[in-house]
């Protein structure tokens, strides 16, 4: 209001003084007030928004940046899933049989260092009964395969934690974010502990057995177990934050799906926990033969432990059975969700995730036929181990791509 008045002011006094040039300056003088009265508001409408106008933390930009974090921590995860399949195909595991969580980074470096190490191996049950003629660049092999999953492990480690606490204060998460990095990170910790533990169990003297040694079935299966949910976790929550979720109708059909697909999901998971016991047990080298198992359908020694109980997590046959009806079920199970979807108007990306989710379920039964026929060669069986990761994988995508929108 002040400044108009003033314009006015000026204006009819220009108007009143007369004079040759009159018009010209007043034309000059108008455009120079017009200038100066757009900028002044200009620059008062932005000094009045520029509270409104500032980008909130989080936001898209910041959840794109944290999802693929997620997303590249998971692929990590992934590694060391394989990375320690390797390592017990090649029965590596027991060759380191200390653990520090600093000292052990560097390996030995001189030949009185590795003649140490050899020593302390040669004291554990591994080398006294299956190992007893082993050389010293035999050793190193399968030191430096432990080594490599040991500090593969502690890369993840720092994948989860540096990362958590650079986004954590610059303010890139939310509550509840910040309450499933805390989990994740949590679980990472929990992780290194388990394979630890499960390490022990293969070093422990057992008069009373006289089986080979080995770690513990249930001990390893407990690591994998929990190597998987971290993998699961993190991939869900990246591709939540990556992937907007589809504006699809509630409809029963919809809902039937998603249910089917949770279940073909849980069914995936169950098949690659069992094939933990069956590497635990050696049992891909009890019956190598298909369909049948040697000459029948269901083998004489299925139940042949007391308790029965026992037989479906220490009996060889049992466990080869059992792993053998998962991935069955879970292949039927996949088909069904697979033919169950054609006959529905879904995204173009769902149904893509849905079809790679069977074609990779075909292709893995067809991985772990073959390293049964083959008795386990560990190329093979070591893709078979990957093979299952990544239909876990496709099958939390499709989940990703069928969840409901948030309200």
């Amino acid at each position: 209001m002040l400044l108009a008045s003033i314009r006015t002011t000026i204006l009819n006094g220009c108007r009143r003084a007369g004079g040759g040039n009159r018009h010209s300056n007043g034309a000059q003088l108008r455009y120079w007030l017009v200038r100066r009265s757009h900028s002044t508001i200009t620059a008062e409408a932005g000094a009045s928004s520029s509270p409104a106008a500032a980008v909130s933390v989080p936001n898209a930009s910041t959840n794109r940046i944290v999802g693929r974090w997620l997303l590249g921590c998971s692929g990590l995860v992934v590694g060391a899933v394989v990375l320690g399949g390797v390592t017990r195909l090649t029965e590596s595991g027991l060759s380191m049989v200390d653990w520090h969580l600093v000292r052990e980074m560097k390996p030995p470096q001189s030949e009185a260092e590795w003649q140490a190490e050899f020593s302390k191996y040669q004291q554990f049950p591994e080398f006294k009964i299956m190992n007893h003629d082993m050389t010293l660049p035999e050793f190193k092999f399968i030191f430096y395969m432990e080594w490599g999953h040991r500090m593969w492990g502690r890369l993840v480690g720092l994948a989860y934690i540096l990362p958590t606490v650079y986004f954590w204060r610059k303010g890139y998460f939310t509550r509840s974010m910040k309450g499933k990095v805390l989990g994740l990170c949590g679980f990472v910790f929990f992780q290194g502990l388990l394979g630890w533990y499960m390490v022990k169990s293969g070093l422990e003297e057992k008069p009373e057995s006289h089986d080979i040694p080995r770690v513990s079935q249930y001990r390893l299966s407990a690591h994998l177990g929990s190597a998987l949910l971290l993998y699961c976790a993190s991939l869900w929550t990246g591709l939540t934050l990556m992937l907007p979720a589809h504006k699809l109708a509630e409809t029963k059909r919809l809902m039937q799906l998603r249910r089917f697909a949770k279940g073909a999901g849980g069914l995936v998971f169950l098949t690659a926990l069992s094939g933990a016991f069956v590497a635990g047990l050696d049992a891909g080298l009890v019956y190598n033969s298909f369909p049948k198992m040697g000459e029948r359908w269901i083998p004489d020694d299925l139940l042949a432990f007391s308790p029965t109980l026992q037989n479906f997590f220490e009996n060889p046959t049992t466990v080869q059975f059992d792993h053998r009806i998962l991935a069955i079920t879970s292949l039927t199970a996949i088909t069904g969700l697979y033919l169950f979807s054609r006959r529905m108007v879904l995204p173009r990306r769902a149904k893509i995730a849905i079809s790679l989710l069977a074609a990779m379920a075909y292709g893995q039964v067809a991985l772990g036929i073959s390293t049964l026929l083959l008795y386990v060669p560990t190329p093979l069986a070591a893709t078979h181990q990957s093979g299952s990761v990544a239909l876990l994988s496709l099958a939390i995508w499709v989940l990703a791509e069928l969840r409901k929108m948030p309200k």
